[in-house]
Order: C-alpha cells, then structure tokens, then sequence
C-alpha cells in the first residue's frame, strides 16, 4: 500500500484547481431558449409551483439528493480545535465520498461559530437548502446538544457522522475480528481509550451487540472514568466504572481483549500491547497518527489483530 506523504497530499489537493469538488449543471444550457428555461421567465414558474405545494421542491429542484456537511472545526480529525477554516480540506473530502460512493451532491458549510445555541440557529436558517444534513467534526459534549436539537426542529434527516458512522462500522469490524479470535462479545474485556462522540456511541452500539458494561473501562484525557469522579458529564456516567485497581491506560489493558483507540496518537505502547490477553484486538482509530503505529503493533507480538483508520494500511476502519 502507498504511503501518504506531506507532499503527495499537498500536491494532490492543489492540483489542475485548488480543492476536490465542484459544481456542475444538470440541464442543458448552450442556447438562449435553456438559459431563459434555467432562469428568467421559466424558472419562475416551478418557484409558483413550490409555493403552493412545498413538497415539489423535491421535484425541480436537487434538494431530495443534496446533503450539507457542516462542521464549526472543533474536533477535526485527530487534529482537534484547528477552527471552521482549516478543517474545510476534511469536509471537501467527505463530499468527494459521498458523490462518488452514493451518487449524493454535497455543499460543504464551514461555520465559525463555537456556541452550540448560535450554531444550531445557523443550520436551522440554510436547512431549506438540503435534503439532508451531515454533522462533522464537531467536539463532545457539543456535539450531542446540537444533534439532538436539529433533529427536533428540522424536518430532514440530520446524522453527526463522527458518532453514527464510526459506531456503526467499528462495531461490524469488532463483529469480525471477535469471529477471528473466536472470542464472545459478552465476555471480552472492552477498553475504550477516548470518551468523545465517538468513542460514546461505538461502546453505546457494542453494549446493543451484546458487550457488557461491566467489562468496560472507559479512559479521558484525565485517565479511567470512575463511577466517584465528580462532575462527570452524562454521557461518560454510561460508562463510568466501579473497579478501583484502574486509574492509568497501562493499568487498564493488562489482560484485556479488547483496545479501542478513539483519541490521540501514540499513547499506546507495545508493552501495553503485550500484557493484553490472547490474541488482542487493537483498534488504534486516531487520525492522522493512530494510538500505536501498524508497524509497531504488528511488531509487539504475532497473534494480534491490528486495524488503524487510514486507508494506507490493512484492515482500514473509517466511517465513510
């Protein structure tokens, strides 16, 4: 597989025009009769149409196959707060995705606003636009309030792809992997290394699978989340362990089976690796520097089963 490097992707990205998507006309517009259909005095009367019945939006117009992917740059990648601006490269991306794995256009909105009340006002005024709306890269605790509340107030879809995504195809390669090892969902021992939108909704989708809370242990950037630590939002009080022999990731891995990586790049060592149980399962998910390199994974011990989420290395766990 060809490794990524600072200037194949810069180059890449610059290219015959900057940036990786475009827009395109539908219909045919090489003479005046189409530009007098495509605008003025034709295009008024589908916009007549509309106004008496709102629904016929989704017949003249793209809107039934046109998504917004909206971030505010707060939590991009395993990059974190880089700002609505910077984090346009990433969402660009997920337009590309989308067209070309689902025939979906994509307008990418970049919004520099951090308050979550401000933000959901924002996607609520350009939610007629599009026929569905696409959350990206925005930091927990957030990222939930503003999920939730558009999916009240709008009448379109609305999905946070950090959370759903990832959960849903983290939780089939964890189905294969425990098929690999020959292991029980119900008994493994699960650590999750994160406790973002993410790393909540994938251990949300592993409990519905079958895994035990109890054999969870949840770790932030303050080490286990324990049942006594104060304050605890209520998404990480899911998770919250009682056991008191755990405080350090290192503390937390010895014997388990299980290593979820949803947060920063080389915090996991090939020591940790080794004090797991048989056949480990490492799922070093940060992005762009996982949790532990595939080469060093690969080289703490023969029976482990490693998966990273960049597409430049085996067994590639992303949530497009």
């Amino acid at each position: 597989m060809v490794k990524i490097t600072k200037e194949s992707a810069l180059e890449y990205h610059l290219g015959n025009r900057p940036g990786k998507i475009e827009v395109k006309p539908t219909k045919p517009y090489h003479t005046q009769t189409d530009l007098s259909l495509a605008y003025s005095p034709g295009v008024a009367f589908p916009c007549l149409e509309i106004q008496q019945n709102p629904n016929d939006v989704y017949k003249y117009t793209d809107k039934g196959n046109l998504v917004a992917v909206i971030s505010n740059g707060t939590a991009v990648l395993g990059l974190g707060d880089i700002g609505a601006m910077s984090g346009k490269p990433v969402m660009e991306g997920k337009g590309l995705l989308f067209k070309i794995y689902g025939g979906i256009d994509v307008f990418d909105i970049e919004v520099a606003e951090k308050d979550p009340e401000k933000f959901c006002e924002a996607v609520e005024k350009i939610a007629p636009t599009f026929g569905g709306i696409n959350l990206e890269d925005i930091k927990a605790p957030e990222c939930f309030y503003i999920e939730e509340r558009l999916k009240k107030t709008l009448d379109i879809p609305v999905m946070h792809d950090d959370q759903h995504g990832t959960a849903i195809i983290s939780a089939a390669g964890l189905k294969n992997a425990l098929e690999v090892a020959g292991k029980d969902i119900a008994k493994v021992k699960i650590v999750v290394n994160g406790a973002g939108a993410a790393a909540i909704s994938c251990t949300k989708l592993y409990v519905a699978l079958g895994a035990k809370v109890e054999n969870i242990v949840m770790l932030d950037s303050k080490g286990v989340i324990t049942a006594d630590r104060p304050n605890l939002t209520p998404q990480k009080k899911l998770f919250a362990t009682t056991r008191t022999d755990v405080h350090t990731l290192e503390e937390a891995v010895k014997g388990a089976d299980v290593f979820v990586g949803l947060s920063k790049g080389n915090v996991l060592s090939q020591d940790m690796i080794r004090s797991m149980a048989d056949q480990p399962i490492v799922f070093a998910l940060a992005n762009p520097v996982p949790e532990i390199s595939y080469e060093d994974a690969m080289a703490s011990r023969p029976d482990v089963l490693m998966s990273t989420g960049r597409s430049d290395y085996p067994n590639q766990i992303n949530n497009v």
